[in-house]
């Protein structure tokens, strides 16, 4: 076949795509389109960058294949036409405080350089090396705090926050719960202490030994007989609280267990960098007068204001120093500015080089990437991006537009999966995808020019995209997700709802929020919105949510306790019982706070993965998997052999697969080359041994069942009850596609966030709910956005209160309420420019949100 421009894709079966054909071409910016679920990521990831990464790993020594992460062979007959293809995907980096801003664009290199080439030294110091100046080097780093600027530390009052109660009431609030905080009590009693009488009573000998001590004796303890229990002496080592929570906060693996010690700890700048990470050595050397800590400080716009005078010739006070620092400095100051260019195009030069890159969110992670790869020179190559548009504010998408148009022109194809119509409209190329999602999708409905989709009336974005066009016909194309409600209830025309109570914050100080004070209407639907940067998170995900946390108490005591735990036990993540909000983590930055107690309960309903594990998945998260497990423990022949429900588990011993420990797959570790998943030889997938599926519900086994959508399950399971209303409460959310068995591992953030809504609809709650999400519609395509929004706006008509931070216009134009903050991101941002109904936002013409606003309600 002649290359003529294009890529070509036979018979493609990734995931649920049927076989499908389709012809892409190259030098063009290409949008990949269609509703959560229907396979556009399966062609653009699963299918071209796969292949193209295939192909790469054959030209490398298998050797050094297995150093290198692969995502292994995709499904599908031929691809040609390919060139070698970068992906830039919405993955999270893992949660470490010494990867930055810096580190992830490489500018901490190039400053540390200018530093070590052409900073200004004391007197008689010898140069140091670039490495002397990062806080990740022995070299560098403090020796105190050993690079990480803090040092955390106990006190009396943060160990025992009630010095009223005694040992056995829990003063000692620092120690474990259960059996831990039990066996930590019987060995202080056997130890000698009085369990029984007030902390404060104690001589404070005894409480400093009891929370301070770093000896760990050892004592034989006889503990207090229970009721039907015969309980042996055992020999207890003791450990103070002091230990327990500096060793649990420093090994543990679990983030909630990190999170739970936390509270217990006081943080403070480390004594000898007052928090600037360095040697004192490197501390002493300037640039343009500031100490690198200085710099990596300042928001990346400021950085390059710093930097310009350098890079410009060298007017600074380094020039004086003669011709090759004057070089040096020039020559790292103009790439510095260069780099800082384009992210400051991007949207993003609020940022600091030292901003820990945990605290960035998934978007601004990609556009990070994406700009650097902009310097990277590279020619012919595909990029392959997963909605480079995410978090980003309708006013900062134009400059999206503009790099990846640069991108473009020097030599490159881009292939976007993208749900922003604002984007989509500008691409060369459309491959909407469909109809529907999970195994009514996965066929290519369009391949072409973006106009040519106007004649596509089976597709779900061709109504989205070309406002008013088929609109009637738009609608039935997505049966199976109920259309109840849609834009007469809550969106044109709707009249906004009207608060009666309200929470007022009063001085709001914390990031760039400086002295701020703002309303929250309850019993409403309310919009926070504002350019990436400018606070809301800050202010509805931290503040607000912590200071609800707190006086609820995370939830006010009526969380499920269990709700929301993966199959392999893990502590629940996002919903019920406050769960994901950081509360006591800090001060909460707010000099007072009114009408709180309004508020019964908090529930925040984000984006994290619902589970680290592929044992942890949607059947198991929303509990669904309990009743099924009953329905098999409850059958004829299940009951004559004795197995009970924990039987049907794929973590108990007894009825999973011994060869793959209940897994479905083995790893295959091979000689000079990398290692491999299979199947498992013995279960071929299903994870249970054979004895366990010999039992059958209606002529399924479990395994059966957890390879059942959503949708098929509902239809098997009619007549369980309890099992209904968990299916039920899905298929609300439009999830009606994913199998029940779906790893955690393979969900998005978008199905992740709808699976902890479904998890908390299917629950009736008393008392008044404020639910906070963090962008909501991120991932999802404008008709899944629709059927969110039903969900949302039906809480607030059962009496709750739903507070979202979005740059969604469909959704911001439907909400009652909308809080502004700008006028821009970082130093220029944390202050409320307009708030009122969305009409009333639109027509203040103040901040970046206004005119946007106004466009979205005259459609």
């Amino acid at each position: 076949m002649s290359d003529d421009g294009y890529v070509r894709v036979r018979g493609a079966r990734e995931h649920n795509l049927r076989g499908i054909d389709v012809d892409i071409p190259r030098d063009a910016l290409v949008a990949f389109t269609g509703v959560s679920g229907s396979g556009k990521s399966s062609l653009a990831f699963g299918t071209l960058y796969a292949e193209a990464q295939r192909r790469y790993f054959e030209s490398v020594a298998p050797y050094a294949r297995r150093l290198i992460h692969q995502v292994g062979a995709p499904k599908v007959e031929e691809v040609s036409g390919l060139p070698p293809a970068v992906a830039l995907e919405q993955r999270r980096s893992a949660p470490t405080g010494r990867s930055s801003v810096g580190t992830v664009t490489t500018l901490s290199n190039s400053l540390r350089m200018l530093f070590s080439r052409a900073g200004r030294y004391p007197e008689g110091a010898r140069q140091l090396d670039s490495d002397a100046f990062s806080p990740n080097t022995a070299v560098g780093a403090c020796p105190e705090c050993h690079g990480l600027g803090t040092l955390h530390s106990v006190t009396e009052e943060s160990l025992v926050p009630d010095p009223s109660l005694t040992i056995r009431e829990g003063a000692i609030a620092a120690w474990p719960g259960a059996w831990l905080g039990k066996n930590l009590r019987d060995v202080t009693a056997a130890l000698g202490y009085d369990l029984d009488r007030p902390w404060r009573e104690l001589p404070r000998e005894e409480r400093e030994w009891l929370l301070f001590t770093d000896e760990q004796p050892v004592v034989t303890v006889h503990p207090v007989r229970e009721a039907g229990r015969i309980q042996r002496p055992y020999q207890g080592t003791y450990q103070s609280a002091k230990r327990y929570v500096l060793h649990t906060f420093a090994d543990t693996k679990s983030a909630t267990m990190r999170q739970r010690v936390r509270r217990f700890l006081v943080s403070a700048d480390c004594p000898v960098c007052g928090g600037r990470r360095l040697r004192p050595e490197a501390l002493a050397v300037t640039f343009e007068g500031r100490d690198i800590a200085e710099l990596a400080a300042l928001p990346l716009e400021r950085l390059a204001e710093v930097l310009r005078p350098s890079a410009a010739g060298g007017e600074g006070e380094e020039a004086a120093e003669g011709g090759i620092r004057e070089s040096v400095a020039a020559t790292l100051s103009r790439d510095l500015v260069s780099r800082i260019e384009v992210l400051t195009e991007l949207g993003l030069g609020y940022l600091s080089t030292d901003r820990p890159t945990p605290t960035l969110s998934a978007g601004e992670l990609q556009r990070l990437r994406l700009a650097t790869q902009l310097r990277s020179g590279l020619f012919g190559v595909v990029y392959v991006l997963d909605e480079p548009s995410a978090g980003l504010h309708p006013a900062d998408t134009e400059s999206l537009l503009t790099v990846l148009d640069r991108l473009k022109g020097a030599g490159n194809s881009l292939f976007v999966v993208e749900h922003e119509m604002a984007v989509v409209r500008r691409a060369d190329w459309i491959v909407d995808v469909g109809p529907r999602a999970g195994e009514h999708g996965g066929e290519v409905l369009y391949s072409g020019p973006v106009a040519g989709l106007a004649q596509v009336t089976g597709s779900a974005t061709q109504r989205y995209l070309f406002p008013g066009k088929g609109e009637a016909e738009g609608r039935h194309h997505y049966e199976g997700r109920d259309q109840q409600g849609e834009r007469g209830q809550d969106g044109d025309g709707r009249v906004p709802r009207t608060a009666e109570r309200w929470v007022s914050l009063s001085g709001v100080t914390r990031h760039n929020l400086d002295d701020l004070d703002v309303d929250f209407p309850l019993g409403v639907f309310t919009a926070v919105t504002g350019v990436s940067g400018s606070g809301k998170s800050t202010l509805v995900s931290q503040v607000l949510a912590g200071l609800v946390a707190e006086r609820t108490g995370a939830g006010g005591g009526t969380g499920t306790g269990t709700q929301g735990r993966g199959e392999e036990d893990e502590e629940p993540d996002a919903v019920g019982n406050g769960a994901g909000v950081r509360a006591g983590e800090g001060e909460s930055g707010v000099a007072e706070a009114k009408g709180l107690e309004a508020v019964d309960r908090l529930v925040r309903v984000d984006q994290k993965p619902i589970g680290r594990t592929p044992r942890s998945n949607l059947a198991t998260y929303t509990g669904l998997f309990d009743a099924v497990r009953k329905v098999f423990a409850g059958t004829e022949e299940a009951r004559a052999r004795g197995y009970g429900a924990g039987r049907f588990s794929f973590n108990v011993a007894e009825g999973r697969c011994p060869t793959c420990q209940g897994e479905g797959y083995i790893a295959v570790e091979l000689l000079f080359l990398p290692g491999t998943y299979a199947p498992c030889t013995d279960c071929h997938g299903a994870r249970y041994n054979p004895e366990t599926l010999e039992i059958t519900y209606r002529g399924a086994t479990i395994a059966d069942v957890l390879e059942m959508t959503v949708d098929r399950a509902a239809e098997f399971l009619t007549d369980v009850p309890a099992a209904v209303r968990g299916l039920e409460a899905l298929r609300r959310v439009g999830l009606g596609y994913l199998r029940l068995g779906q790893p955690a591992t393979e969900l998005s953030g978008g199905e992740a966030q709808r699976i902890k809504l479904a998890s908390e609809l299917q629950r009736t709650r008393r008392g008044h709910t404020l639910y906070l999400l963090d962008e909501p519609t991120t991932g999802l395509h404008p008709a899944d956005t629709e059927v969110l929004l039903r969900q949302l706006h039906g809480l607030v008509q059962a009496g709750h209160t739903v507070i979202v931070v979005e740059h969604d216009l469909a959704v911001v134009a439907g909400a009652d309420w909308v809080i502004d903050l700008g006028p821009g991101g970082g130093d220029r941002g944390g202050r409320i420019v307009a708030s009122g109904t969305p009409a009333e936002v639109a027509r203040s013409g103040a901040g970046a949100t206004a005119p946007y606003l106004r466009a979205a309600l005259e459609e």
